[in-house]
Order: structure tokens, then C-alpha cells, then sequence
């Protein structure tokens, strides 16, 4: 069953038990009014009053068909002996009313939203009123107890019928949320990957592709191949539909499972001492990351690198790493030309996804410091789990 039908069952649960346990309360504090009740009846309600209080609290317990027939059967008891005197005095006739329409129908509340509900609850109400028809018959007035019965059995079944509409109701929106929720869920996984993958492609196979069209200038062939190589396991990995972020290339994932910053940074200098850019390293020797994170810096720390090479006029840059209880900072700075931040496009793929971009997925952050003629550092941070 689901959780939310459990939480139905309750409270329909918790209704019957206030309803009929008032009821049978109220019933009986009207006969302690002096001049309602003889003492033989008073003790015979006590225990009629008593006995349907226990088969509501029985029933509402786990919401067996049994006790709710019994507190029927003792409500009905109990409108019998009242209904057996000679004269009825108004408070009884009050407790009589309180007796059918609340205690006896309170039942209805529960027994409505079962699959036979609207028979048991017709079957019980006319009882109820058959036993007020049979006082009547006795030659009392029973006409405000008749519509007090007929009102509290059709009150008692509307609530249980609309409680019960209105729960499924809501189940049915919060079902509906959920799956809107799911997919969305899936979209933004997938704008995620795709994010992902046009990040890897531009920091690798258009890089390449950029070399090629320059004719490979300050770039050895061999350099040259081995990078095509690289490129095509991404593009056989793109075919077959693998993600490209896991284990595609040395320059974004740990060469092992050690996942020591050193051991990951040693491949990204390789890479770009092959393509006649000499990238000196300072700072921690060996610093663990979550793989996520791990990554993002070295993806970032890799495409600065590129701009360097690209863009900075010299073979030399500086990669400075540094942490404090809370973050990861990586410092890449080179001696070239500079520029003016300011002019820097925010729409262009390789500053806003495979710096900025890269870091924001990890909740890291990226600072740039340059000016035209003074070099450029790049500020790069990350948090530490």
C-alpha cells in the first residue's frame, strides 16, 4: 500500500475515534442530568456507552470490520433501553440522538472508502433508523432523532467519500510533480553530459584541429600524431555513445586510481611539453580530491594552459598550487602579452565552460588578472569535501 494511502487510513482513522467517542461520551453525561434516566438505566448505559467506546477504539486501531459492527450493536442496545421507558424525558430523547447520530454513524467515516463500504453503510444507517422506528412505534416522539440519524450517517459517509477523493486527488498531482520532476531530472543530466562532452571536444579535438590549420607551428610531428591519436579514441568513444568525461584522456583523468594532484598534473605537463610549452610546476606535492572535482580543476587548469599556448606569446608558464582547510587554489600565470580582461567574450565555449563553466559543476570559482604587456594569471579555486 502506498505511504500516502496509510496516511489516509489514519486520519479517517482518528475522525471515527473522535466522533464516536464523543458521541458515546455525550450520550452518557445527558443521563447523569437528574429526572433523564432511572438508575437501572443509567448502569445499562454506562455499559453500552462503555462497550461501543472500546469497539471504536478496537476498530480505529487497525480498522477490522468486527468492532465497527459492535459499536453499532451497542449504540443501537442503547437507543433500545432508553426508548423501553414509559415517558422520555427530553434530555434522554437528547441522548438517544447523540447516541444514533453520532456514535453509531461515526463508523461510516471509515467503512465509506471500502470496496464495499456503500453497502455496509446503508445496511448499518437503516438498522440504526429501524431502531429508532421501533421507539417510535412504542408511541414516543422520535421525529428530531430519526433526522438527527439520517443527518449524522449522511454527514459522517460525505466526509470519509470526500476526504478519500481528495487524498487520491492529491496523490494523482503528486504523482504528476514527480514525474515532471523526473524529467526534468533527465534533461538537465543530459544538458549536462552534452555540456560535458562540447567542454572535452573543445579542449582536445578543436585544439587540435587549430594546430592542424596553423600547419603544426612549434609542433613536432610526432606531437602531432600522437594528440590525433588521442582525438580519435574520443571520437570512437562519442560514436559508441561513452561519456567522454571518465577515462577519455590523461588530460582530465588520473593516469590510476592514486588520485594524488601530482600524478595528474604530470600527465597535463606532458601534454603540453610535447606541444613546446614548458609548464613548471610549485606547490603541494600530493593532494586528494573527490574524481569530480579532481577533474574540474584539471580540466580548467588544462585549458588555461591551452590559451597560454595559444595566445601568450611565450613557451614558459607557471602552475602554483596551494589549499587551506576549505579550498584548493590553482595559480596559472605566464609572462606574455596580457590583455584586458574586460574585452574577454563571456559567450566563448573555452573561457565559460571549460574554465568557468567546469568549476561552477563542482562549486569552484575563476579569477583573472591580466593587463596588456604584463602577463596573465588565473586564479582558479575549488572546495575540499
Amino acid at each position: 500500500m502506498k505511504r500516502i494511502q496509510k496516511e489516509r487510513d489514519r486520519l479517517l482513522r482518528k475522525l471515527t475515534r473522535v466522533s464516536g467517542l464523543s458521541g458515546a461520551i455525550g450520550a452518557f453525561v445527558c443521563l447523569l442530568v437528574p429526572g433523564a434516566s432511572t438508575g437501572v438505566e443509567l448502569a445499562l448505559a454506562a455499559v453500552l456507552s462503555a462497550g461501543a467506546g472500546v469497539c471504536i477504539m478496537l476498530h480505529t486501531a487497525r480498522g477490522a470490520l468486527l468492532p465497527a459492527l459492535g459499536a453499532v450493536a451497542c449504540a443501537i442496545a442503547l437507543v433500545s433501553v432508553l426508548g423501553a421507558a414509559p415517558v422520555l424525558d427530553p434530555v434522554a430523547v437528547a441522548a438517544m440522538a447523540v447516541t444514533a447520530a453520532m456514535t453509531a454513524s461515526s463508523v461510516a467515516i471509515t467503512l465509506i472508502v471500502r470496496a464495499d463500504g456503500p453497502y455496509l453503510v446503508l445496511a448499518l444507517a437503516a438498522a440504526t433508523l429501524i431502531a429508532v422506528g421501533v421507539v417510535a412505534a412504542t408511541g414516543h416522539s422520535m421525529e428530531a432523532v430519526a433526522v438527527g440519524t439520517l443527518m449524522g450517517w449522511a454527514a459522517n459517509a460525505s466526509i470519509g467519500i470526500w476526504l478519500d477523493r481528495s487524498i487520491a486527488t492529491a496523490s494523482e498531482r503528486i504523482g504528476e510533480v514527480g514525474r515532471a520532476h523526473e524529467a526534468e531530472r533527465l534533461a538537465s543530466e543530459l544538458e549536462s553530459q552534452q555540456r560535458q562532452d562540447a567542454r572535452v571536444l573543445h579542449d582536445t579535438v578543436l585544439a587540435t584541429l587549430s594546430l592542424l590549420a596553423h600547419s603544426g607551428v612549434g609542433v613536432g610531428a610526432s606531437a602531432l600524431r600522437q594528440q590525433a591519436g588521442d582525438d580519435a579514441r574520443l571520437l570512437r568513444q562519442l560514436r559508441l555513445g561513452a561519456p567522454l568525461d571518465r577515462g577519455s584522456t590523461t588530460v582530465f583523468s588520473p593516469e590510476s586510481d592514486d588520485e594524488s594532484l601530482s600524478m595528474t598534473f604530470e600527465s597535463v605537463r606532458q601534454r603540453f611539453a610535447r606541444m613546446g610549452l614548458d609548464v613548471n610546476w610549485h606547490g603541494t606535492g600530493r593532494l586528494a580530491l573527490p574524481r569530480d572535482t579532481l577533474d574540474a580543476l584539471l580540466g580548467a587548469v588544462g585549458e588555461c594552459l591551452e590559451n597560454v599556448r595559444r595566445h601568450a606569446g611565450v613557451t614558459e608558464a607557471d602552475v602554483t598550487v596551494s589549499d587551506d582547510d576549505r579550498t584548493v587554489r590553482a595559480m596559472v600565470t605566464d609572462a606574455g602579452t596580457g590583455f584586458e580582461p574586460g574585452t574577454v567574450d563571456g559567450a566563448r565555449l573555452g573561457y565559460a565552460e571549460s574554465v568557468v563553466g567546469r568549476l561552477q559543476m563542482v562549486g569552484g570559482r575563476a579569477r583573472i588578472f591580466s593587463s596588456p604587456g604584463s602577463g596573465t594569471t588565473v586564479m582558479l579555486e575549488v572546495p575540499k569535501p
